[in-house]
C-alpha cells in the first residue's frame, strides 16, 4: 500500500496496524502486541497493516527489519507490503514546515541537559519549561529542533479498554518535539502523519504508549486530521514487574516454536486457549483465536504475564 495525502479509510470499515521499530528482533511482548492488534482487526473484518518505524538510524540494528518481518511471516500474520517510514521523510518535513508557517510550532535550541536542569518530570519525561517559546530561536545554530505549542486546555480521548483519559498538555507535558535536535523527525509527528495517510481506524497498542496519545491527538487537531479510535491493552512484564522490551534485554522469540509462541501469547492475553493448540497447525490456532477473541478478558488488568517463561 502506498500512503498519500488522501485517506483510503472509506473503502474499508476497519484498518489496524502493527508498527515495530527495527531496534532488534521481535520478543514475546512485541508478539503479544502484534497478536492483539491482528485479532482486533480480524474480528472487525478489517485490514491489518505493518509499518516499519525506521526513522531513528542511531538506534537501529542491522538486519532487524528482515528478522521482524520473517517472524511475522512464520507466525502466519497476513498483511500487505509494509510501509517504511524512512521513505516518508520529505512528507514529514513538509508537515513540520507547515506547522512553523502557520504559527503552530517554533524552533528551539535547548539541549536535553539544559531542559533537565530547568524542568520537572511529567507524564512523558521532563516538562519543557518554554525557554524558547517567547522568541524565535537562532535558526543559524546547528541542531535546531522544532516544538509545537500546547495549550492549557484539557486534551481528552476515550480508550476502548482504559476509558476516558485527559491531560493538560501545557502543564503536564509542555511544548513537545516534532523535529529533534539532531534533525531527525520525532516519533509523534511521524506516527500521526502515517496513521492518517493509511486510514487507520483504530490504534491497538500497549498502555506504555497511553501518554503519547495525548500528544498525538493534539497534533491531529493542529493538522486538521480526524482521530482514530484507541485501544491500549496491558503490557507484558517479567517476574520483577518490568515491561518486556528490547531495552530491558527481552529475549528474541524462537521462530522454531511457532505454535507454542502463539499459544502462550493467547494465554498471556487471557484468552484461555485449548491445550491442544500448543502443537496445532498455525492456521488452526488463528481460526480458534479469531472465533474466541474476547477483549473483555483484558478489562481491569494492569499488566500481562510473560508467557515465554512457561516455555523454558
Amino acid at each position: 500500500m502506498s500512503p498519500g495525502n488522501s485517506r483510503t479509510q472509506e473503502t474499508v470499515a476497519y484498518r489496524g496496524r502493527f508498527a515495530p521499530s527495527p531496534t532488534g528482533p521481535l520478543h514475546f511482548g512485541s508478539l503479544v502486541a502484534a497478536v492483539a492488534s491482528y485479532l482486533q482487526a480480524k474480528i472487525n473484518d478489517g485490514e491489518w497493516l505493518v509499518r516499519v518505524e525506521d526513522i531513528d538510524p542511531p538506534r537501529e540494528v542491522p538486519g532487524a527489519t528482515s528478522a521482524i518481518l520473517a517472524s511475522l511471516d512464520s507466525h502466519g500474520f497476513e498483511y500487505s507490503t509494509p510501509l517504511y517510514q524512512s521513505t516518508r521523510l520529505e512528507f514529514y518535513d513538509d508537515l513540520i514546515e507547515g506547522l512553523l508557517d502557520g504559527g503552530l510550532a517554533y524552533r528551539c535550541v535547548c539541549t536535553r541537559r539544559q531542559i533537565e536542569a530547568a524542568a520537572r518530570r511529567g507524564v512523558s519525561g521532563f516538562i519543557y519549561p518554554g525557554t524558547c517559546r517567547p522568541k524565535m530561536a537562532d535558526t543559524s545554530q546547528q541542531g535546531t529542533s522544532v516544538r509545537v505549542y500546547t495549550s492549557p486546555d484539557r486534551t481528552c480521548f476515550t480508550d476502548e479498554l482504559q476509558g476516558r483519559q485527559c491531560c493538560e498538555l501545557e502543564t503536564e507535558v509542555g511544548d513537545f518535539l516534532v523535529r529533534r535536535g539532531d534533525g531527525l523527525v520525532a516519533y509523534q509527528l511521524a506516527v500521526v502523519a502515517d496513521d492518517y495517510a493509511q486510514g487507520i481506524s483504530e490504534v491497538v497498542r500497549g498502555t506504555d504508549l497511553l501518554d503519547a496519545t495525548f500528544m498525538q491527538t493534539h497534533l491531529q487537531h493542529l493538522l486538521g486530521y480526524d482521530s482514530p479510535k484507541y485501544l491500549h491493552f496491558p503490557v507484558v512484564t517479567d517476574e520483577n514487574g518490568t515491561k518486556l522490551s528490547k531495552q530491558s534485554g527481552a529475549a528474541e522469540i524462537n521462530d522454531n516454536s511457532i505454535s507454542a509462541n502463539l499459544y502462550w501469547a493467547l494465554h498471556s492475553l487471557r484468552q484461555h486457549p485449548q491445550e491442544s493448540l500448543k502443537t496445532a497447525p498455525t492456521r488452526d490456532i488463528w481460526n480458534w483465536a479469531v472465533e474466541n477473541w474476547d477483549l473483555n478478558a483484558l478489562r481491569g488488568l494492569q499488566t500481562l504475564p510473560d508467557g515465554s517463561m512457561m516455555m523454558q
